[in-house]
């Protein structure tokens, strides 16, 4: 492989890592605080997806479509949370992934009646392109890797440095003593889902000028986001960040050399991480509720 075709995957791999975090690290925060698997975070990544295509298409301006996608998500996913996952927390992990399929089934029957079964093409924000070592790159692409890399020491500032961070940090760890210290745990568990929301809106904006938006964009990626959380281990940031750069790469080569290792190769990577730590990479082993 040349220079600039290898300087091109490395990028491109880097830019699926940095949607492929957004959308994941979500779904370890989800588990590690509520010990729930909230499926319907791939809704509002569709969601994310679709109205920044609706805003996008009709003024313009994609960063307002993606704004309005991040809202509106937000508003959707705390009608959700209040109306149903209230009612399940304290019931088993199979009810929660049960119970918000279904909500994502439901989502996606939305969708299909609202704007169809056609995928829908989003406009790019940033035009032009970047050269780096012989090889021509789209600018977008390092504005999608950029844009995760503050989103990662924004959401770590948060949790290392403010309050309310620091007590999502103990109930990760163990929500009976983080409830005992006088803690409202169900306001730290609306703000999470919240928080997750807007994340998973945000990585089907940005990722929509790179795909075609359709109604099943958020089934497709279900096994990948999956597969990132196990192999960096549950409740863990930073293991999602490097099983997010580690996937992401290996997809990447994957396609280049032989496409069907980048469907294949992740799988294995799975089973190879489960036989040396079957918690994942920085999951805790004595993480518990």
């Amino acid at each position: 492989m040349s220079l600039p075709n290898l300087v091109g995957t490395v990028v491109i791999g880097l830019a699926m890592s940095a949607i492929f975090f957004l959308l994941s690290v979500g779904l370890s925060l989800s588990y590690g605080l509520m010990r729930i698997v909230s499926l319907d975070q791939f809704l509002y990544y569709s969601i994310g997806a679709y109205m920044t295509y609706v805003v996008a298409s009709g003024t313009g301006n994609f960063w307002a479509g993606l704004l309005v996608g991040v809202v509106t998500s937000c508003a959707l996913a705390w009608t959700v949370e209040k109306s149903l996952f209230r009612r399940i927390y304290e019931k088993g992990v199979m009810f929660s992934m049960i119970t918000s399929y279904g909500v994502l089934l439901v989502g996606i029957g939305a969708i299909k009646y609202i704007w169809g079964l056609v995928p829908r093409p989003v406009m790019t924000p940033i035009a032009g392109h970047v050269s780096l070592l012989g090889t021509t790159l789209p600018t977008y692409r390092f504005v999608v890797i950029g844009l995760a890399v503050a989103f990662y020491f924004a959401l770590r500032l948060f949790l290392e440095r403010t309050i309310v961070g620091k007590a999502i940090r103990a109930g990760i760890e163990d929500v009976d003593k983080t409830e005992g210290l006088g803690i409202d745990v169900y306001k730290i568990f609306t703000l999470v889902f919240l928080i997750t929301a807007g994340l998973s809106a945000l990585a089907g904006g940005i990722h929509a000028p790179l795909i075609m938006v359709d109604p099943h964009m958020g089934l497709k990626i279900i096994a990948t986001a999956f597969m990132i959380v196990i192999i960096g281990g549950l409740g863990s940031i930073k293991g999602t960040v490097v099983s997010s750069l580690l996937i992401g790469q290996v997809m990447a080569f994957g396609f280049t050399i032989w496409a069907p290792a980048a469907e294949m190769a992740p799988f294995v990577i799975m089973l190879l991480v489960f036989l040396i730590r079957p918690t994942g990479l920085y999951g805790s082993q004595y993480l518990r509720r």
